[in-house]
């Protein structure tokens, strides 16, 4: 997929795309007199049942394709925008049509930036294990911005940033597990620290970990050939980027990501079911997202300072597995007894948020496909969170509200944590009921004292086994905008009005 935003219109696109809901155009005041009432018979057809989504159709004697800006159920005004150019390009591709033009002269910039995301989105494909690899016929979109096309550039630049961070996401998660052990997932950040200006990475391997106390790592990856690490990404936008010199309002802010990074989770000793094995390659989807983020802020030079902590390891059975009833002492001093070895994301976080303490974090997310009975409870179209911090909670909600990603504010119900204590150890890794909450109340121990944080349940939205949205099978890069958005707000980098800019003529969303 190409795009080319231009000013008018060149004459040359071989179909037209308008985008309607219910029985308006949408963006486009370019139509001829006669045009518009081909276009109110459409529509009103549309609605009657002649014509269909996606059909295409004579409009001012040019090949017009309508797309339905509506038509899903329970999504966002943006995200229905999404959806629309998704299958817009879907179709086109199919089709094999060369260049389709889309008037977008009177969109907002959210809403172009909105329906870019939607064209790239299905360009997406990982055919890297097929024998037979088939290209996808590349449409050209010809995006006619007016007198907005300078502007629109601008956002595209960014929005190309983002997708590649989406993308290097979906391929980490979707890898086979034999081939993303713990080893090549450090590979892959060390090649992504090298060629990223500005990012710097910090690596443990087993013997540093257990020499520095991350007994959580230790525990959980002694059983595997593939020995655990801990990865530590800096990015420090409030000295050395370009917006930070500009920018008068550089924040003072540290924020930490934590990705659980288990590339692959047998469930230890306290097997898991077989159904539930194969999508144990997604495990390590809260590290790939936070690998992913943290490449795309340094690169958008945010004026902020950022790190993501990878917390590595394989799950698997051998000669030194961790047994059911045995006790670690963690990096905080607390001890944990592993009542089961299944429940074993959240011992390498505990290293992870003691890891962002260490390092001087003021704000921490961490990201873990972490319950079941997070799946069960939200399923695979909203991520549950917890927060010990109200104003963090709200931006984790209005950043994914921007970013077409949907959280839930759960609660860290105190009435609950007793459950979590042990006979001989401080505490033990699993409660008694309320799994995602007994979780998020297990890992609150391990958040340093005065630190905002919150934790994102993404066991439903990471990977999914069914048609959703713009993912078909496998990893939907669930996190990664949203993270990249917590970052540009935090910074300083919004501004009072939507649809403005900042300093460097970016555009930025802006903060509810």
């Amino acid at each position: 997929m190409k795009t080319n935003i231009v000013t008018t219109a060149s004459g040359k696109a071989n179909a037209y795309a308008l985008f309607y809901v219910k029985k308006s155009i949408q963006f486009s005041n370019v139509l001829s007199e006669e045009a518009e009432k081909q276009v109110e018979s459409v529509l009103n057809g549309m609605e009657d049942g002649p014509f269909e989504d996606l059909e295409f159709l004579e409009i001012d004697n040019q090949p017009t394709i309508f797309v339905n800006a509506a038509k899903e159920r329970g999504l966002s005004s943006l995200d229905h925008l999404r959806m629309a150019a998704f299958r817009l390009a879907k179709k086109a591709s199919k089709r094999q049509i060369p260049v389709v033009s889309i008037m977008l002269a009177d969109a907002a910039p959210e809403q172009f930036k909105s329906i870019l995301h939607g064209l790239h989105y299905a360009d997406y494909k990982f055919d890297a294990y097929k024998s037979k690899q088939k290209d996808a016929f590349q449409v050209t979109f010809e995006l006619v911005a007016g007198e907005h096309a300078a502007e629109f550039k601008k956002i595209a630049d960014v929005v190309a940033i983002e997708n590649k961070a989406i993308v290097l996401a979906k391929n980490l998660i979707n890898t086979s597990s034999s081939d993303l052990t713990p080893a090549e997932f450090v590979e892959n950040a060390n090649t992504i620290a090298k060629y990223t200006p500005g990012l710097s990475i910090k690596v443990r391997n087993m013997k540093q970990l257990e020499k520095e106390g991350f007994m959580g790592h230790v525990t959980v990856g002694k059983g595997s050939s593939h020995e655990p690490y801990m990865i530590t990404l800096s990015y420090d936008g409030s000295k050395s980027s370009k917006k930070a010199a500009k920018n008068a309002r550089t924040s003072a802010n540290h924020l930490v990501f934590v990705g659980k990074g288990l590339t692959f989770d047998t469930g230890g000793l306290c097997l898991k079911p077989p159904k539930s094995m194969p999508e144990m390659i997604s495990d390590m989807s809260g590290a790939a997202t936070v690998l992913a983020a943290i490449q795309a802020i340094a690169t958008l030079e945010l004026p902020i300072k950022v790190s993501a902590v990878c917390c590595l390891a394989e799950n698997a059975i051998g000669n030194k597995s961790v047994l059911p009833g045995d006790i670690f002492t963690a990096k905080n001093g607390k001890t944990v007894m592993v009542d089961n070895t299944d429940a074993e994301g959240r011992l390498v976080l505990s290293d992870g948020l003691a890891e962002a303490g260490l390092i001087g974090a003021t704000h921490i997310v961490d990201l873990a496909t972490l319950t079941g009975a997070m799946v069960r409870a939200l399923g695979y179209a909203v991520a549950g969170f917890f927060s010990n911090d109200d104003d963090l909670a709200l931006k984790v909600i209005n950043c994914g509200e921007a970013c077409c990603e949907k959280f839930w504010s759960m609660p860290l119900e105190e009435e609950y944590a007793d459950a979590l204590k042990d006979h001989f150890a401080d505490l033990k890794n699993t409660g008694s009921d309320a799994g995602a909450i007994a979780a998020a109340l297990f890992l609150q121990e391990f958040v340093p004292e005065n630190t905002a944080w919150t934790h994102w349940d993404i066991a439903g939205t990471a990977f999914v086994s069914k048609s959703w949205k713009y993912t078909d099978f496998g990893a939907t890069g669930f996190g990664v905008q949203t993270l990249i958005e917590l970052a540009r707000r935090m910074s300083g980098v919004v501004c009072e009005e939507a649809a403005n800019k900042d300093t460097d003529g970016e555009y930025v969303a802006v903060e509810a």
